[in-house]
C-alpha cells in the first residue's frame, strides 16, 4: 500500500499538540493524498507534504511509563507533573493519577 521503503516521521499514540493553522494547512495536505489505513502513517504523510518534521517531548509516554509498582513515587504528584499524554495505564491507575495531580 506504501510505494516508499520507510515511513515518513510522523507522531505516534494517543496525542499530539499543533496550532490551528497547521491543522488548516494538514486539511488540505490530505486532500492531495489517498487514504492510508494507518492513521498516525498518514498524518506523517501529511505532514511530509507540507515538509513539517514532528518533534518528540518528553511529556508524551506513548509507551507507557516505567515505575517500581512498590515506590513511594508512585503517591507524588510530582512524578505525574511533566506527562502531558500517558499510555497503558489501567482505569484505577489513571484514577490514582488524576486524584494526585
Amino acid at each position: 500500500l506504501y510505494n516508499k521503503n520507510i515511513y515518513p516521521p510522523y507522531a505516534g499514540g494517543g496525542g499530539f499538540l499543533m496550532d490551528g493553522a497547521l491543522a488548516k494547512r494538514l486539511h488540505k495536505a490530505s486532500e492531495t493524498l489517498e487514504l492510508y489505513p494507518i492513521d498516525d502513517v498518514f498524518l506523517g504523510m501529511c505532514l511530509e507534504v507540507l515538509k513539517v518534521s514532528p518533534v518528540g517531548h518528553e511529556g508524551f509516554k506513548t509507551f507507557g511509563i516505567v515505575k517500581n509498582k512498590n515506590s513511594k513515587m508512585n503517591k507524588e504528584p510530582c512524578f505525574y507533573r511533566s506527562m502531558l499524554v500517558v499510555h497503558k495505564l489501567l482505569p484505577p491507575e489513571l484514577l490514582q493519577m488524576w486524584d494526585l495531580v
